[in-house]
């Protein structure tokens, strides 16, 4: 009578095994006792930050949800749930497009120490400070200047304005604190989106003309330019420019731009001035 019961018990074990390995609530691997041990679900993370799950398998969300619109929802989920974000606060950076800014230089390698450059639109200072480490402004051998509509906090080796770079006033004050002309110059002056893909395609791409007319205007020979463009590329007369000023030209598109946004960033090397120059890179 004995055995019988052992043999239900354990036909009633390896059922009930099998049961749990079924639905992934178990691992493969029981302990002494004959009881299954539980693992962690780790999901695979994707680039733009949508995809990112907890151990559970479940997207992170926020607390407190109740009465924020659909739109506000999805982009504070979106926001708890990327890396990059995350990476931006640990590491005490002001703003996301800083990793950006790292990545494009990993890759293309266009910041160099002691160099000249001027960032547009500078504002919170993710871009100057990345710049001023990399290229060791604090040596007091280059000059790192910022300029914005809006107030920017302190920077360690950036000379910061507040003020409109079309403003003549402010283009010989960076001329003068810079003592020369400039080897690189930044922009990631982008306009406030309207919802409106057409609208806001062309309020960008006014800004990077913009930024590439103030660029050619304190550029030294062979110098640089990185400006935010949006997916689609600038318009044929601004591209027709940079492959006329640069020798050459490409898009760029750092992995900590969200796959499903449509910003992009043209990198333009050895300004030529008016020189022409047929190199053009998608």
């Amino acid at each position: 009578m004995s055995d019988f019961f052992q043999f239900l018990i354990n036909n009633r074990l390896i059922y009930y095994k099998r049961t749990l390995k079924a639905v992934g609530l178990m691992s493969n691997s029981f302990d002494k006792a004959g009881s299954p041990q539980k693992t962690k679900r780790v999901s695979k993370k994707g680039p733009s930050g949508r995809s990112y799950r907890t151990t559970t398998g479940l997207t992170k969300k926020p607390k407190k949800m109740r009465g924020r619109k659909l739109s506000s929802q999805r982009w504070l989920t979106r926001q708890l749930n990327d890396p990059f974000v995350s990476q931006t606060h640990e590491r005490g950076l002001r703003s996301r497009a800083a990793i950006k800014l790292e990545q494009m230089d990993d890759k293309h390698k266009f910041l160099r120490p002691h160099m000249n450059i001027v960032d547009l639109g500078c504002a919170p200072g993710g871009w100057l400070q990345i710049v001023a480490k990399r290229c060791r402004i604090d040596e007091g051998i280059g000059r790192l200047v910022g300029i914005d509509l809006l107030e920017t906090e302190a920077v360690a080796g950036a000379h910061i304005l507040k003020g409109d770079i079309n403003d003549h006033s402010i283009m010989k004050e960076i001329k003068s604190y810079l003592k020369g002309n400039a080897d690189i110059v930044l922009s990631d002056m982008a306009a406030a989106t309207t919802g409106h893909r057409l609208t806001d395609h062309l309020r960008t791409t006014s800004l990077l003309e913009v930024a590439l007319e103030f660029a050619c205007e304190v550029l030294s020979d062979g110098g640089i330019f990185l400006g935010k463009s949006f997916r689609g590329g600038a318009d044929g007369s601004l591209l027709a420019l940079l492959k006329n000023r640069f020798k050459k030209v490409k898009y760029l598109k750092p992995s900590a731009s969200r796959v499903e946004s449509v910003e992009t960033y043209l990198l333009a090397v050895g300004f030529v001035g008016s020189k022409n120059s047929q190199n053009f890179d998608n």
